[in-house]
C-alpha cells in the first residue's frame, strides 16, 4: 500500500477523517517554511499539501496568492521546493506529501523530469489544479512510471457523467472543491456537502477500481467546520486558515511555528467522529 492509502486506512480504523493541511512551500522563506511544516506535522496533520509557488495561481484567493508572492520574492525556486520536500520526507518518513501545483510549472520543466524529481524528493502525489483528466495522459504515464499518485478535482458544477472519468484518472483521492470560486477563509460552509459527497461516491465507483477516498476543501476555516465535514468525508482540507498564521507572524517569525502548532491542534480535534 502507498503512504496515502495507509493513512486513510489508519484514519478510518480510528473513526475519524484525515486532516490535510495546505501550506505554500517556502512561505515566507525556506527556514520559516520548514519550521511551519514541521509544526503542523507534529501536531496531528495526516497529509501535507505543499503549494508550489506560482506567479499566476488562478485557483487561489488572496491569502494563498500573497503566500506565493512572499515565497517567490524570497527566492523560492523549483529546486528549493524539492529540497523542502526532501527535508520533510527524511523527518517524517510515513506522512504523505502532495504537491499542489499548476501545469505550467510541470510542463516548463519537462513532464517526465518533473515527476522523476518530485518522486526522488519523497513526494507521494501531484494535484495539478488546471489540468483536466482528458489532457493528462503524458502526466499520468510519468506518474505511473515514477511511482507517483494523482489527485483530481470535482467541483459543485461537475456533471454526474464526468465523475467516472475523473475517478478513472485518480490514483489516490478525489478532492471535492466545496464551493465555486477560489480558496479562502469563509464564515459558513458551503451548502449540501453531504449530498455532494454521496453523489461523488455513487458515480466514482468503477468496476475493478478500488473505492476512492473523497476529501473536501475550500472555505473550511474552523474546528466546527472541520467537524461538520468530517462527519461525511474521508478527509478535510484546511489551507487559508493555516496560511493566515504565517501572515500574522511575519514580524515575529520565531513565533510562527508555535502559532501554527496551536492552530493545527485545534482544527485536528474536529476530525474525530462521534
Amino acid at each position: 500500500m502507498s503512504r496515502i492509502a495507509d493513512t486513510f486506512s489508519k484514519t478510518h480504523s480510528e473513526n475519524r477523517a484525515a486532516f490535510i493541511a495546505y501550506l505554500c512551500a517556502c512561505d515566507p522563506d525556506f527556514d520559516t517554511s520548514l519550521a511551519a511544516c514541521t509544526a503542523v506535522l507534529e501536531n496531528g496533520v495526516d497529509i501535507l499539501e505543499l503549494g508550489v509557488p506560482f506567479s499566476d495561481p488562478v485557483a487561489d484567493g488572496v491569502t494563498n496568492q500573497l503566500a506565493a508572492q512572499r515565497a517567490l520574492e524570497n527566492g523560492a525556486t523549483s529546486e528549493r521546493v524539492l529540497e523542502l520536500a526532501s527535508r520533510l520526507r527524511k523527518k517524517f518518513p510515513k506522512v504523505p506529501l502532495v504537491f499542489y501545483t499548476y501545469y505550467n510549472l510541470v510542463f516548463a520543466r519537462g513532464v517526465d523530469s518533473y515527476a522523476r524529481k518530485a518522486a526522488a524528493a519523497g513526494v507521494d502525489a501531484l494535484l495539478v489544479l488546471d489540468l483536466p483528466p482528458e489532457e493528462s495522459g503524458e502526466l499520468a504515464a510519468a506518474c505511473e512510471h515514477h511511482g507517483l499518485k494523482t489527485v483530481y478535482i470535482v467541483a459543485p458544477t461537475t456533471p454526474d457523467e464526468r465523475i467516472p472519468k475523473i475517478a478513472a484518472a485518480t490514483t489516490s483521492f478525489i478532492y471535492y472543491v466545496s464551493r465555486e470560486g477560489v480558496t479562502g477563509v469563509r464564515d459558513q460552509l458551503a451548502a449540501d456537502i453531504p449530498a455532494a459527497i454521496a453523489r461523488i461516491k455513487k458515480h466514482a465507483t468503477l468496476p475493478a477500481h478500488p473505492a476512492l477516498p473523497v476529501v473536501v476543501g475550500f472555505g473550511i476555516s474552523t474546528r466546527a467546520h472541520v467537524a461538520a465535514v468530517a462527519a461525511h468525508a474521508d478527509g478535510v482540507v484546511v489551507g487559508s486558515a493555516l496560511v493566515n498564521c504565517i501572515r500574522d507572524t511575519l514580524d515575529a517569525r520565531a513565533t510562527t511555528a508555535a502559532t501554527l502548532a496551536a492552530k493545527a491542534r485545534d482544527l485536528v480535534a474536529g476530525t474525530r467522529r462521534a
